[in-house]
């Protein structure tokens, strides 16, 4: 028998299965996603609001810092220095527990969480004491590097409720 001969059509395949319509299942990953990707963006944006002072305060301390270099007036340095602390640390807590604030209990408070007691010693006669003195008076004994150093780093540290 000659199979050439029987009237057979060719083979028909099946169409492929298309990646398209997805599958329920892939839907719910992908919301899932997008709600994560949400939260992550939405949880950097408070971070970044939230160290929007702290970011403005260096950037002035900087400036601070540049000016003092140039006309080396120790003074003023204090004063704006004395200033911006206060202006940092009203940003992140609450008035009513800093803008009352002064003498030893205003040192005790910058001193908060940093890993060495420096606003309580050093820093609250330079503080507390220098500004009021005298413009030609020469300030000895003084180590204002370290004095900056503090007041930066107390300045990068956090405060207030975030994380």
């Amino acid at each position: 028998m000659d199979f050439s001969d029987i009237p057979l059509r060719p083979l028909h395949l099946p169409i492929p299965i298309s990646w398209w319509p997805l599958a329920p299942g892939w839907w719910i990953i992908i919301a899932l996603l997008i709600v994560i990707i949400c939260l992550l963006c939405f949880r950097v944006w408070q971070k970044y609001k939230y160290n929007a002072p702290k970011r403005f305060a260096l950037k002035v301390l900087k400036k601070i810092e540049s000016d003092f270099q140039l006309n080396r007036d120790h003074l003023m340095l204090i004063r704006k220095i004395s200033e911006l602390l206060r202006r940092t640390m009203l940003a992140y807590e609450p008035r009513c527990e800093i803008a009352g604030l002064t003498g030893d209990d205003w040192m005790k408070r910058l001193d908060r969480d940093l890993p060495l007691p420096y606003f309580q010693t050093e820093g609250a006669e330079i503080l507390l004491k220098f500004p009021y003195q005298d413009k030609n008076k020469k300030l000895k004994n003084v180590d204002f590097d370290k004095f900056l150093k503090v007041v930066r780093l107390r300045l990068s540290m956090r405060t207030g409720g975030m994380s």
